[in-house]
């Protein structure tokens, strides 16, 4: 049995969640019908993917990352901007 607070909000059982994949941030739709009122919950989120598609999905992913890491041109560090490390120690400080 849930109750009603005082800002009319609502708390779903945890076994309902869980036996209709509600989870935080999901939306749900409360219709009145007749003397009762049906609550749906909007289910337009992706499919939950099994342990083998995840892992698939995040090594197709890492491969991705590294063709686009190894197409970039590598420059030594302090060339390309024109200064480097050594020289920020010197700034600001009487010579």
């Amino acid at each position: 049995m849930s109750r009603v607070t005082s800002k009319l909000q609502v708390t779903l059982p945890k076994a309902i969640a869980q036996r209709y994949g509600i989870r935080p941030g999901d939306e749900i739709s409360w219709t009145p019908a007749g003397d009762a009122i049906r609550v749906e919950a909007a289910h337009d989120r992706t499919p939950v993917l099994d342990l083998r598609d995840r892992l698939r999905q995040f090594d197709e992913a890492t491969e991705r990352q590294r063709r686009r890491q190894s197409r970039r041109r590598r420059t030594a560090i302090g060339r390309a901007r024109g200064w480097n490390r050594e020289d920020l120690y010197g700034r600001g400080r009487a010579r």
